[in-house]
């Protein structure tokens, strides 16, 4: 895993498959997605090395249910004794309950969703032992206020993060950046894709100037007139 300072504030957490990002006020912590199963210790590890404890993170917001961003969340949890945090319609696939629904692939997705299941870990994650529900604006307690957006279309309780009085967006996979150019799209993988379409434009109306995407490298400077473009040339439906 590789450890990116993007801010003094702020760090990416990149895996194999996806990222993470810790957000620090003072002597505490946030961790926004967990990587996937088997995460857990890398990320105390990557505390560590940033001379944190792993107890300084006081909560784990997750932006979906996926794997590869909630598979680390109670192993970590159990780590660091962190709060785990989720929309209130993901909250039960994260705790085990009922299996989450599987994406609606476009026909030239199956092959990158091949090739990326390839290289994610296999087995079943450890559960976290409760998780607390989220809601549409919702304000947590970190970066001055992180208010909760609800962007729903890649899972039913796909949530955005903004942190207003500092311009950071934490979009989950609502919104990427290529691999290939690093050019701003929309997320891939979805339940309902013209409903995706519809929270991009609502975080692209935000006023972003980094954005933290859940896969593909993190916009830092100028993010929102990025995202604006890109949502302009995918025109929302519905």
């Amino acid at each position: 895993m590789d450890v990116i300072e993007l801010l003094p504030r702020l760090h990416l957490l990149r895996f194999p498959v996806g990222q993470a990002y810790l957000w620090h006020d003072g002597t505490e912590s946030t961790l926004i997605d967990a990587g996937p199963i088997g995460a857990g210790r890398t990320i105390a590890d990557a505390l560590t090395a940033l001379g944190r404890a792993p107890s300084a993170v006081r909560r784990i917001v997750l932006t979906h249910f996926h794997e590869d961003h909630a598979g680390g969340a109670a192993e970590f949890a159990t780590l660091s004794g962190a709060e785990v945090l989720a929309h209130y319609l993901d909250a039960p696939f994260v705790r085990g309950e009922l299996p989450g629904p599987p994406p609606r692939f476009e026909d030239w997705e199956l092959p990158i969703h091949a090739e990326v299941s390839r290289h994610l870990p296999q087995g079943e994650p450890i559960r976290p032992r409760s998780v607390t529900p989220v809601s549409d604006g919702d304000v947590l307690d970190f970066g001055g206020g992180a208010r909760v957006v609800h962007v729903p279309g890649h899972t039913d309780g796909s949530i955005a993060l903004f942190l207003p009085d500092e311009g950071v967006l934490f979009t989950g996979d609502t919104v990427a950046a290529s691999p290939v150019d690093g050019a701003v799209m929309s997320g891939v993988f979805n339940l309902d894709r013209p409903q995706l379409l519809g929270s991009f434009h609502r975080l692209a109306a935000l006023d972003a100037d980094v954005a933290c995407f859940g896969h593909g490298d993190p916009m830092v400077g100028r993010a929102s007139a990025a995202l604006r473009k890109a949502a302009d040339s995918h025109p929302a439906t519905g």
